[in-house]
């Protein structure tokens, strides 16, 4: 291992550590203050006053008197990471001295949301800092405000990544979570005109203070070029990488703390660095934009997440960001966390790295080519080690969210990568022979290499030939894992297939995002519940005490408060009091269906405005809309102007005053999930059955007390058999009804036989919401006549009679609040920490 940097001119993979190296030699010392405890704060009032000056003070260089929001933000950022710094130093030295298996998580995604107030609730400092910030003259609910929510993922994978971490550490499993810190991250959607405008997301732009850089760990990362294979004095081939160019990873730390428990884990984020940022001799001739060319070229790689791929230029983008983070990763663990004499016949003894998605599969070839070129290891013996050191997680029954790389776009980028994969296919495709001979057609189907419509490696086989194990997230989701996306493999390696149903940390989600609630669960059940979500059972005979039910309203009427005051602050939005708030808050997709929310909407206001149901029998509710559509995903954002298209027109209309009301917050997120969940009534959980992997919105609403609407999709289907059919309201084709139907579809049919749903799709294109613009609307209305891929409108009557069913039990309100009393007290399996005990017992075995 050297301890300099290459020049970034070609490098050859001649040694074992030119093509992604640390940086930087070791340092060991037994001196007692490097490995001896860490003094921590001291734990008190005062004590934490102290470490916010000095960290004022001495950290942002200024006086309290003399100090801005952000200054003084960033001081109590600091004084409570350190509160957490010793138990993170301390937790690190029992592990590099246990020797545990460790679990690897490689995401592209993580949706951490904001640090400040998880960490204070981790260790147990709320009322601490409230007090002494108290005692400075500072609101803490200022300070809490002015920190920025890090985009750094797009939905519930990042999420879900986020929840396990927190749920690793609460257990005390030794864990490594490994992706990208994206300098701008996900975008931070506007709205102009009523249509998405997305504009950089530029959270580290104020600082950013929970993250450790560490420069000396620098791993060098290769791309392109090409390989040559020598005869060594042993007689055995060997190949050898000869890249064109190379970047940096330098990885930041974040900590993830347990729940008061000491433990604090490590989530390693790399960014991309030019080799030589910097060419005096070209600044010098004047060319100043070149002369950071290759600092600008590298740094693309971290700077955004999931860049827009319509363009080659895009996809390659893409790929190199995957490559990058997993090639940084592997080789951070063998080559800085493991002891340097480690036998690596044995890797899987120490860690199990679980792909979450396809985005990292490329480092099972990564790893084949470090065992094999670098570590010399035969081609057999290395690949033993790589089937037993990768799990795989499918997110997805969408084709095309299945990851394929053309070969010529692979080949040119990780010219090494491809031939390890051309052999992994060529072996595997043998033993399919072997095990089906004769079946020709079915070693077609099950090869990694796929011919049309141009060759491409596909990453999900790829990703299933490799992995120890293959998990889906819903019990339903796995069911057609097996027998629809995968049905070949499983048929094959029946054993690999296993389910383990996603779950969300009750810390961030309840104790957190619902303050009230959580008091009131504390007070009736004890405060264990927090780490063991079972415990919510114990509520269930409470369904039935008047005065828990009324305080149980009283919670959720004060959450709504608290959502009208956010929404009047950060969007200038008024939300009128008294209604049933009905929230449909996920990634806009066609197949999460929001068009068919979007025609409720339009045929409730239709019954009003033609005269059909006087006002006064419509249920008041409040619909809120939070999604985001994909930059270069043209329906999606069409449906998001429509939704905004009718909220301008339903807003101002007085025949629906106080009775129907639609709002779309811009820019959804964590911060905002955590005051929108809490305050909502009913969630909407309605995709085409069949389509959507799992959902882990529908578990936030049902533990915080909304009751859902939704189809036997996902998790839902365990959710309603969980919380019972009386508290869940079921409507909507089961998955196998679709696929009956499908060959044949024709949604007209529906439009022409439905008179209600032909009025609703009238008055939706007749421009009555688009100030008569007809051709404003028509990309939607002609979607849904024409492809309807997603059968909006075959499931159209059946959604809007279980809204009816809606309406008739939120008129009782003694009843409606025992039913979301039993949705919560029923919900505990949801809880991310089962899901960490299924992986551990079912996959990783650590």
């Amino acid at each position: 291992m050297t301890d300099t940097v290459p020049s970034p001119s070609v490098v050859s993979d001649e040694s074992p550590s030119t093509d992604v190296r640390r940086i930087g030699p070791a340092f060991r010392t037994s001196h007692p203050l490097a490995s001896g405890p860490v003094v921590q704060p001291s734990n008190t009032v005062d004590g934490f006053v102290e470490t916010f000056l000095a960290e004022l003070n001495y950290g942002q260089g200024t006086l309290l008197s003399q100090s801005t929001v952000n200054d003084q933000y960033l001081a109590l950022a600091r004084t409570v990471r350190r509160y957490l710094m010793a138990d993170w130093l301390e937790t690190g030295a029992r592990r590099r001295q246990a020797q545990q298996k460790t679990v690897g998580y490689l995401s592209a995604e993580y949706l951490l949301g904001r640090q400040l107030g998880n960490n204070l609730l981790a260790t147990n400092l709320q009322d601490i800092a409230e007090e002494a910030m108290h005692r400075c003259g500072i609101d803490i609910a200022t300070l809490r405000a002015q920190e920025v929510e890090p985009g750094l993922g797009n939905g519930g994978l990042g999420r879900l990544a986020a929840c396990f971490v927190d749920s690793l550490a609460t257990m005390d499993v030794p864990t490594i979570g490994y992706g990208i810190r994206y300098e701008y991250g996900i975008f931070r959607q506007t709205f102009e005109e009523d249509r998405q405008v997305e504009v950089p997301d530029s959270w580290l732009s104020l600082g950013s203070p929970w993250e450790f850089p560490h420069p000396e760990r620098q791993v060098l990362v290769s791309f392109g070029g090409r390989t040559e294979t020598t005869t060594d004095a042993q007689g055995r081939e060997r190949t050898r990488w000869l890249p064109d160019w190379q970047v940096l990873g330098m990885p930041y730390h974040y900590m993830v703390p347990g729940f008061r428990n000491g433990v604090v884990n490590t989530l390693r984020l790399w960014s991309a660095r030019a080799t030589q940022a910097f060419d005096l001799q070209i600044f010098n001739s004047g060319d100043y934009a070149q002369a950071v060319r290759a600092q600008t070229f590298a740094e693309n790689i971290s700077k955004v997440l999931y860049p827009e791929d319509s363009t080659p230029q895009g996809k390659e983008l893409r790929l190199q960001q995957q490559y990058f983070f997993v090639a940084c990763s592997l080789h951070d663990f063998i080559d800085n966390t493991l002891p340097a004499d480690y036998d690596l016949r044995r890797l899987d003894e120490r860690i199990i790295f679980q792909l979450n998605d396809t985005h990292p599969v490329i480092a099972i070839p990564e790893l084949m080519r470090i065992l094999v070129d670098r570590k010399g290891f035969a081609w057999d013996e290395a690949w033993e080690i790589t089937r037993k050191c990768f799990a795989y997680t499918c997110h997805t029954l969408l084709p095309e969210a299945l990851e394929v790389w053309p070969v010529e776009l692979l080949g040119r980028l990780l010219p090494r990568h491809l031939e390890i994969i051309y052999r992994i296919n060529e072996e595997f495709l043998e033993e399919v022979r072997e095990a089906f001979p004769g079946d020709e057609m079915r070693v077609r189907r099950m090869s990694i290499i796929g011919e049309h419509p141009q060759r491409s490696v596909r990453m999900a086989y790829l990703a299933t030939v490799a992995g120890a194990k293959v998990n889906g997230v819903a019990e339903l989701h796995s069911q057609l894992l097996r027998d629809k996306v995968l049905p070949d493999f499983s048929q094959l390696w029946p054993e690999k297939f296993t389910n383990v149903t996603n779950g969300v940390t009750p810390r961030r989600f309840v104790r957190l995002a619902n303050r009230r609630l959580s008091e009131l669960l504390t007070d009736t059940l004890g405060e264990g519940w927090v780490t063991d979500l079972d415990r919510l059972r114990e509520l269930e005979p409470y369904a039935e005490d008047a005065s828990f039910r009324a305080e149980f309203r009283r919670v959720k009427q004060a959450n709504k408060q608290r959502l009208h005051d956010l929404l009047r602050v950060r969007d200038g939005l008024e939300l009128p009091h008294d209604t049933m708030l009905d929230v449909m808050v996920k990634r806009l997709h066609e197949y999460k269906r929001q068009t068919l929310k979007l025609l409720h909407i339009v045929s409730l206001y239709d019954d009003v405005v033609s005269g059909r149901v006087p006002v006064e029998q419509v249920t008041p509710r409040t619909f809120v809309f939070g999604a985001k559509a994909a930059p270069g995903y043209h329906m999606a954002k069409e449906i998001i102007f429509l939704i905004n298209a009718v909220a301008d027109v339903v807003n101002t209309d007085p025949a629906v005053a106080g009775r129907l009301s639609v709002a779309f917050p811009a820019n959804y997120n964590v911060t905002l999930a955590e005051k929108l969940i809490p305050a909502a009534d009913l969630s909407e959980q309605i995709s085409l059955a069949g389509k959507e992997a799992s959902g882990t919105g529908n578990m936030k609403f049902a533990l915080n007390g909304a009751l859902t609407i939704g189809t036997d999709d996902g998790a839902n289907v365990e959710i309603r058999r969980l919380v019972g059919d009386d508290n869940f309201f079921l409507f909507g084709m089961t998955e196998p009804e679709v696929e009956r139907l499908r060959p044949g579809y024709s949604p007209s049919m529906y439009y022409e036989e439905n008179p209600h749903l032909r009025s609703t799709i009238d008055l939706l294109a007749s421009g009555r919401f688009t100030d008569g613009d007809r051709q404003a609307v028509a990309p939607v209305i002609d979607n849904l006549l024409h492809e309807d891929a997603f059968m909006a409108l075959a499931d159209f009557q059946s959604y809007l009679d279980a809204q009816a069913r809606v309406d008739a039990a939120y008129a009782d309100e003694d009843g409606w609040s025992r039913a979301a009393i039993l949705n919560v007290a029923r919900s505990g399996f949801f809880s991310s920490d089962r899901s960490m005990r299924d992986y551990l017992e079912r996959i990783w075995h650590a």
